[in-house]
């Protein structure tokens, strides 16, 4: 029987095992899929797929640039707990990730899960190879490039890599020179977490729907409807000043908004600077964890101790 890449893809999807091995599997048992997931488990290969329902949710986030600092890349990467997360072979994993993602145009996850590895054959492989080796789910959750003409990323890197952060600044000036201000900016975006660079960037549906809210909390307050056109406007405003990146107030000096210090820094420069860009990546956001309750697990060890 044929090896096609559908049966290659059905049996990864069914054991976890790496695209070659998979391969490998299928043509070793002439296509067979049920004898192909034998050999696997046989090999230790499909181990991996017994781990892939845990909640991976801690893990790295890693930056990395290119020499001049005109292209960039943020990675996301789970697993299951902070302690694996601190493995240095788990770290390094992600930072060769990290350089993949810098060099990789197609902002595809499966194009990127397809890219050639080392010996260990693809990205994908590597990954499986390392579930079975360390013995944890994990999840190359996202990633993003930046590379847009006339602009300078700089970055910063939180908590060890709990959040990471890519600024864009649009300049003549180089990386070295603008590495203090996107720096403090990238800093800003970490700690505030701005939900777009400045008003003309806002998503409108967001803004649509942050207007209805602003309506109703209004009418709740007792203000009369004829009134509201009035009074809207000025809510949204001070809204987009809170999520705007560019009009928060500079966590360093709060006499000044974000936009004010880069503008101040540009003149000391004596080149122009303006941020257009950022990325934000916070591990696990918006991953729901378990709750351990470890009480409650203790209680049910010593109930079933109890019944033996």
């Amino acid at each position: 029987m044929a090896v096609t890449a559908s049966l290659v893809k059905e049996l990864r999807e069914m054991t976890g095992a790496g695209m070659m091995d998979c391969k490998k599997a299928l043509v070793e048992t002439d296509g067979d899929i049920d004898k192909a997931v034998e050999v696997l488990r046989e090999k230790g290969l499909s181990k991996a797929a017994k781990k892939a329902g845990r909640v991976a949710a801690e893990g790295l986030v890693r930056l990395a640039f290119a020499d001049d600092h005109k292209t960039a890349a943020v990675i996301e990467v789970n697993s299951e707990t902070d302690f694996v997360a601190k493995n240095p072979e788990f770290v390094e994993f992600v930072e060769n990730l990290a350089a993949k993602a810098l060099e990789e145009k197609d902002p595809s996850m499966d194009a990127f899960m397809a890219l050639p590895y080392g010996e260990e054959g693809t990205v994908q492989d590597a990954l499986t190879a390392k579930i079975s080796k360390i013995g944890e789910n994990m999840n190359i959750r996202r990633f993003e490039r930046k590379a847009t003409e006339g602009v300078v990323y700089t970055g910063y890197i939180h908590g060890g890599g709990k959040i990471g952060v890519i600024v864009g600044i649009k300049t003549d000036a180089s990386a070295s020179e603008i590495e203090a201000v996107g720096k403090d900016v990238a800093m800003q975006v970490a700690s505030m977490s701005p939900k777009f660079v400045d008003d003309s960037q806002v998503d409108q549906d967001w803004l649509a729907s942050e207007t209805e809210i602003a309506k109703q909390q209004l009418l709740n307050e007792g203000k009369k409807p004829e009134l509201l056109d009035k009074i809207i406007p000025g809510k949204i405003k001070a809204i987009l000043k809170e999520v705007c990146l560019v009009d928060q107030k500079f966590v360093k000096n709060g006499d000044l908004t974000v936009a004010q210090y880069v503008d101040e820094e540009a003149k000391k420069l004596g080149k122009s600077m303006q941020v257009v860009e950022m990325v934000r990546y916070e591990v696990g956001e918006g991953i729901e964890k378990k709750e351990e309750d470890f009480a409650a697990e203790v209680a049910a060890q010593q109930a079933a101790a109890a019944k033996k």
